[in-house]
């Protein structure tokens, strides 16, 4: 609901919550099951991950109740276990190929009763459900099993594991297990639902090459409120980590005759790359996509290094070239181009053939007439919304013309916009051609899905990569060959050992750098490598072997789509073959679960395929605004006109916890002007002429800083302390008495946090992480910490440092917050528009004097002894 104000001071959007919307989920205790145990055990072992979920529950109603077992698994993980205990009978899930496990429930199929019980639900995640019913006072124990490989994207590992168990749990625990003999160079965690109050429930211990996380809170730390069932756990728990590297970047590892290699070199130099980027203009990319498409346009552009070379082709029913030719990535070149992509607007047809056949003459062109660098790599970045309807249509013709014209000298990768795109066609199509395909999804983040993906192939390293093993030694290799490899992933090869393979496993890795060949040698002592894998803690029982049968399976999964008939064959019955031998559910396997008698005889998980239909995989975010948040603000607002719009008569009013400081630190809180509702103007004095920002000063003085921001349309540098290794810059717009965007970059560790009235995007290694505001945050990184809670308080803090907090108005038009704490840590360098004031200030007792400042703020000392804050 939004409270009508007088024109002449604006609007402030308050939203209500209905207090039934409060839970998006009825608890599984309100039909009297009650989960009396839950763990989570997760075992990382040299980047494959092993999780065993255990669930269990008794019925306490005096009728039997059906009991839902419900856990959301990474997309790129298999299933390789399910089992319900019943009254001490073990009811298994059974896999079995697809044709067989259909003969099997097809009766099952017909009545309705055995829907698919795992399904897509967001980006990254899956579904499992199965239901029983459970006899009064009767117990049952769900356990799921299920493994991934961690892929290495933009040099992290990546552990989601999804927390939600609908009510409050005796015994909750969450344990984690990380061991990697390369050593662990560095372990983050980050969580959806923890809140300094969960902080007590975990635990993160590390060494050189292990790691324990544990999880585990009481009843009361689960509780939204005292005496209450509704639990704060719902949400995704996140384990980022990397390893430690050499120049020669490989690792060998081996465990019980097989062997896995891992290829990631340090310290090699970017190659340079032809880029052309084919974008699809067409009418269905009109509104938010094409805007969302301009705008990481524009952004990569800003990112192209200084030896690239670059040309757009936007498209619709024809094709348009930017340029006749690739130009270089220079800053006259690439401004120009900025504003040539600010300018594409959607209209007409999907002309993808022309489109893409234009990109490769267009290359082909240029490399005949040696306009393109000696020993570049050449990429095509096509992203497209739709199918084609105009010029070629056929998709198979598209892809073979496509295939013919590149004939392997380009690497093509493919972007899907949205969902009515056939996906298919688009995987085939960069398959075919050396690249891959991603899908991009429609939300508030897509411009930053856009730009991450560049990110990923933004920096090549090496192409034909080819990794060689002694003939005597090793048999069954996964994918040896690679024709590019880009910084920030790794290359992976697992294999098995020869019966007599000899006692050292050498490997030979050929590639080729910018205008030369290198080679990479790694040697690995088997009977060494063997003894490091001894701990049971850490190690589940022949998991290189079950990470070999894994990543053979997804690779052949992947060479299906662009192999022959004959050949698709050939791989689809050796990855069905692993899939039974190693009982995981792939797309060509289903598992079969059995019930106890007169139930339901039968229930199948099959693995979901990526296609073209939405299902639930579009995102959708809730957000709830409870009463106390509400009081809390009203209470700001009247407190912070009283105390600055009303000077000097202040009433003394308390400040809200929510901003309330301890007596060590000096709070500044950063906002624009605000004005009230027109139903509180009785008891707020009639607000004058004040200065835009106040700033308080370290230590105990009670003075104030007035400070008048005169600049607003530049950004500007807010502070930078080199000594403690932040800097605040931002955007203010006098007009409005508001600052537009606020961005803080830490040097240690290296993190930015730009906040926008829409969203706080977190970059860390070229990787960019969107949260909107009032979704709980709780991250934790070496020598940072991160939270943001419901009211959508966003804190960095860490030891010996300012605490900095932002915080969005819930008008977009508002703009944004600003709280500093702690500030006694600024050292004597501290500088900029604020940070100047805190350069040997002397407190004065004037009331209103005026101090100094730089061209883009002027400051006046205000004595005032009521709680600081800075408007």
């Amino acid at each position: 609901a939004k409270m009508k104000v007088p024109a002449h001071i604006g609007s402030i959007v308050l939203v209500l919550p209905l207090l039934l919307a409060v839970l998006q989920t009825a608890t599984a205790q309100k039909n009297g099951i009650q989960i009396y145990s839950l763990t989570v055990d997760s075992k990382v072992s040299s980047r494959f991950a092993h999780t065993v979920v255990t669930s269990r529950v008794v019925n306490k109603a005096e009728e039997a109740q059906e009991a839902i077992f419900e856990m959301e698994l990474p997309k790129k993980a298999f299933i390789t276990n399910f089992s319900m205990i019943i009254d001490g009978v073990t009811y298994p899930g059974n896999i079995k190929e697809k044709a067989t496990a259909q003969k099997q429930y097809s009766e099952a199929v017909a009545r309705g009763e055995s829907a698919g019980l795992v399904k897509a639900t967001g980006r990254k995640m899956e579904q499992f459900q199965v239901s029983v019913s459970v006899a009064p006072a009767a117990k049952v124990t769900f356990e799921l099993v299920y493994e991934e490989l961690l892929k290495r994207h933009l040099g992290v590992y990546e552990l989601l594991l999804k927390v939600r168990p609908q009510q409050v749990v005796k015994h909750l625990q969450m344990d984690i297990h990380i061991f990697e003999p390369q050593g662990i160079s560095f372990l983050e965690t980050e969580s959806s639902f923890m809140t300094n109050e969960l902080a007590d429930a975990l635990t993160v211990s590390q060494n050189k090459t292990k790691a324990h996380i544990l999880f585990k809170p009481t009843l009361s730390q689960q509780q939204k409120s005292p005496g209450q069932q509704d639990t704060v756990l719902d949400g995704n728990f996140i384990v980022r980590y990397d390893v430690t590297r050499t120049l020669s970047g490989g690792s060998i590892q081996i465990e019980n005759g097989y062997f896995v290699h891992y290829f990631a070199p340090e310290g090699l130099p970017t190659m340079p790359k032809n880029v052309v980027f084919v974008i699809d203009k067409s009418g269905s990319m009109s509104g938010r996509k094409i805007q969302q498409t301009r705008e990481a346009l524009i952004k990569i552009l800003s990112d192209l290094g200084p030896k690239d070379q670059f040309n757009l082709i936007t498209f619709s029913s024809e094709a348009t070239q930017w340029k006749p030719h690739l130009v270089p990535a220079s800053t006259e070149n690439v401004d120009e181009a900025k504003r040539y992509a600010a300018g594409i607007h959607a209209l007409g047809g999907t002309n993808i053939n022309e489109a893409m056949l234009t990109a490769v003459r267009r290359l082909k062109s240029d490399n005949q007439a040696e306009l393109l660098s000696e020993g570049s790599v050449s990429l095509i970045i096509l992203l497209t919304d739709g199918d084609p309807t105009m010029g070629e249509i056929n998709p198979t013709k598209i892809q073979k013309n496509v295939q013919e014209a590149i004939d392997g000298q380009y690497s093509l990768f493919c972007l899907g916009f949205g969902f009515d795109v056939s996906y298919a066609f688009l995987e085939k199509m960069a398959l075919d051609n050396g690249g891959l395909a991603r899908r991009i999804y429609e939300d508030s983040d897509s411009a930053l899905q856009l730009q991450d993906f560049y990110q990923e192939v933004a920096n090549p390293l090496l192409t034909t990569v080819a990794f060689q093993y002694p003939s005597n030694a090793v048999e069954e290799v996964t994918q040896d060959n690679f024709r590019l490899f880009f910084k920030g992933s790794e290359m992976v090869v697992a294999g098995k050992l020869r019966d007599k393979s000899p006692d050292v496993l050498s490997a030979i890795v050929k590639g080729k750098m910018h205008k030369q060949n290198v080679t990479f040698q790694t040697k690995s002592s088997v009977a060494k490598q063997e003894e490091e894998f001894q701990s049971p803690k850490y190690i589940f029982h022949n998991f290189m072997e079950r990470l070999w049968a894994y990543l053979t399976i997804q690779q052949q999964l992947e060479q299906m789509v662009s192999a022959s008939e004959a050949e698709s064959q050939v791989l689809k019955d050796r990855a069905l073959n692993l899939s039974l031998d190693y009982n995981f559910v792939t797309p060509l396997t289903s598992m079969v679960v059995t019930k106890p008698e007169g139930q339901e005889q039968s229930q199948v998980a099959e693995k979901p395929v990526e296609d073209g239909e939405c299902g639930t995989c579009v995102p959708y975010t809730q957000y709830i605004h409870t009463i106390r948040v509400f009081i809390h603000v009203l209470r700001v607002m009247i407190f912070i006109s009283f105390h600055c719009l009303s000077y000097p008569h202040p009433p003394s009013l308390p400040l809200p916890p929510l901003f309330a400081s301890s007596p060590s630190t000096s709070p500044i809180f950063a906002l624009p002007l605000l004005s009230l509702p027109q139903e509180l103007a009785l008891v707020v004095p009639a607000p004058i002429q004040a200065p835009p920002v106040l700033l308080t000063l370290p230590g105990p003085s009670i003075d104030r800083l007035c400070v008048n921001i005169k600049h607003s349309q530049e950004p500007m540098n807010l502070l930078s302390d080199p000594a403690q290794g932040i800097e605040v810059t931002g955007q203010y717009n006098t007009e409005k008495a508001c600052f537009h965007w606020i961005e803080v970059t830490f040097k240690n560790p290296q993190v930015r946090v730009h906040a926008s009235p829409e969203h706080v995007v977190v970059t860390r290694n070229r990787r960019n992480s969107a949260y909107k505001w009032k979704e709980t945050l709780y991250s934790v990184l070496p020598g940072l910490k991160m939270t943001m809670n419901k009211t959508g308080l966003l804190m960095l803090s860490g030891p010996d440092k300012v605490t900095i907090s932002l915080l969005s108005l819930d008008d977009p038009g508002k703009g944004l917050l600003l709280l500093l704490r702690d500030t006694d840590h600024f050292s004597s360098h501290v500088n900029g528009t604020l940070g100047q004031f805190y350069q040997d200030v002397t407190s004065r007792p004037l009331s209103l004097t005026r101090v100094g400042g730089d061209h883009e703020a002027e400051s006046w000392t205000m004595q005032n002894p009521t709680p600081s804050v800075l408007i």
